[in-house]
């Protein structure tokens, strides 16, 4: 089994509220704390918990923070040979306000490093010989194309934050993994509630990959090339802080899938997953092991064919 992630590694400043302000709205919160992360190496993270051979290709400022960033990955056995500091430019950072009680949560990103990762980079052996490359696109885009062509494994792409993708880009994605605000972006609709069988027309009509549109508590739909869409419902558990659970599912996905498992199933184990890292607070402050997910799998209900 090999993942290689390529993307982001932010510091997160992590505030706590009663609720999440409105436009224009001040509120005042309860506490703040610093943490690991960015959508790269929050997937990183969550899949070198889950198995080994887990790499990060990314970039971090020459600073206090950058070393944070790489120390936090090493103790998740992420390999970081490939992580380099750029001096001058700060590490990327991310100011995320997260309401009490329901764990929702807001997001500012300031790309910082992150938007220094050049294509060579990513033209490296861990990329091209990986059995699957996750990628996201809060790296420069022709930095994420150019790991998506060098690469020979399965590629899974979460489009977030969500922008035009180029054709040759699409041509080499295997598995889009978006929720269903980026889904309902990448086709071009108006947002609004949508059932799964809407949901899954919607993916067929942006991409000819798989797709696995992540929903939130209510688990994820699972959209094939071929044949009967699937929604997958989540174990029961207490949220405390959804923040960085579409970044673990995405880990625990590559991680199943690296190991072989059918994506339905890769999608029972990334449900799982993601559901237990919303029982502590930050990105990843309760991303699983693989032993507690087996533990929870027996109790996930059966997926539910739509249409």
């Amino acid at each position: 089994m090999s993942v290689t992630v390529v993307g982001s590694l932010n510091e997160d400043v992590l505030v706590t509220v009663g609720r999440l302000p409105g436009r224009g709205e001040t509120v005042i919160g309860r506490a703040a704390a610093l943490a690991p992360g960015g959508k790269g190496a929050n997937q990183a993270a969550a899949a070198g918990l889950l198995g080994a051979g887990v790499h990060m290709v990314g970039r971090v400022g020459a600073d206090p923070a950058g070393q944070r960033q790489r120390d936090a990955l090493v103790s998740a056995g992420v390999a970081v040979d490939h992580v380099h500091a750029v001096p001058g430019v700060p590490t990327g950072s991310a100011t995320i306000p997260v309401e009490d009680g329901t764990g929702e949560n807001l997001i500012v990103v300031v790309p910082g490093a992150n938007a220094e990762l050049g294509v060579a980079d990513v033209e490296i052996d861990v990329v091209r010989t990986a059995a699957v490359v996750l990628l996201q696109l809060e790296v420069p885009m022709e930095t994420v194309h150019a790991a998506a062509r060098v690469a020979t494994g399965t590629v899974v792409l979460t489009p977030a934050p969500p922008r035009p993708l180029p054709d040759e880009l699409w041509a080499r994605v295997d598995v889009l993994v978006p929720n269903e605000h980026e889904l309902v972006q990448l086709a071009g609709v108006d947002p609004g509630e949508r059932s799964p069988a809407e949901l899954a027309a919607l993916a067929r009509s942006v991409a000819s990959s798989a797709v696995v549109v992540t929903l939130g508590p209510r688990g994820a739909l699972v959209v094939p090339e071929e044949g009967r869409a699937l929604v997958q419902v989540p174990p029961p558990v207490e949220p405390v802080d959804t923040t960085g659970a579409g970044d673990c599912f995405c880990g625990a996905l590559a991680s199943a899938l690296a190991a072989g498992e059918p994506l339905a199933d890769a999608v029972r184990y990334a449900v799982t997953a993601a559901a237990l890292s919303t029982t502590g607070a930050g990105a990843r402050g309760a991303l699983p092991d693989d032993a507690a997910v087996r533990d929870l799998l027996p109790l996930l209900p059966a997926p539910v064919p739509v249409g």
